[in-house]
């Protein structure tokens, strides 16, 4: 069996950086054909990942929309407990204030649509929230600034340190 060193390393396009910070959260869902559905159809996820527990047999999917190494993952139980609600929510940035509107008016006719859309002006820019069959909120959203927030924070802490370099001693 690879060490986990060995895969990252044998992993096409893969780096010793590849999974370094934040790379997952994890939720509960009592359907997991409906919760992939559900992301897949507002936030452009796909199953990277499945697998059966053999002992256990509980289902887990790992989905991502490919834009970083970060994945929802999705562990199927009998009963969600207690969902992500708001404020507590995943965000998910959409390409135009009219892709906003289509996915609300899909969510309001499948009666999923939570609140809005708002136009918060910037940095929270046009929002809405929706509710997975979970009751998780996932907001989709057009013209919040995190991408620049964190290009900025990067340059002003950063100044030309080493990646991963925090100014620890």
């Amino acid at each position: 069996m690879l060490s986990i060193e060995s895969r990252a390393g044998a992993a096409e396009g893969g780096s010793a950086l590849s999974d370094l910070g934040l790379t997952h959260i994890a939720l509960p869902t009592s359907n997991l054909a409906a919760s992939l559905a559900f992301y897949e159809r507002y936030a452009r996820m796909s199953v990277v990942h499945q697998r059966r527990d053999p002992e256990t047999g509980t289902e887990v999917a790992w989905i991502s929309d490919g834009t970083r190494p970060f994945v929802l993952v999705l562990i199927s139980v009998q009963k969600v407990d207690t969902p992500l609600r708001p404020l507590a929510h995943l965000g998910v940035a959409c390409v135009s204030r009219e892709e906003v509107d289509r996915l609300c008016a899909k969510a309001s006719a499948e009666n999923v649509l939570s609140l809005g859309p708002f136009d918060s002006g910037v940095p929270v820019g046009y929002w809405a929230l929706l509710s997975d069959p979970d009751g998780h909120t996932l907001e989709i959203s057009y013209g919040q600034e995190v991408g620049l927030a964190v290009d900025r924070h990067r340059a002003a802490t950063h100044d030309g340190a080493a990646a991963g370099d925090h100014g620890e001693d």
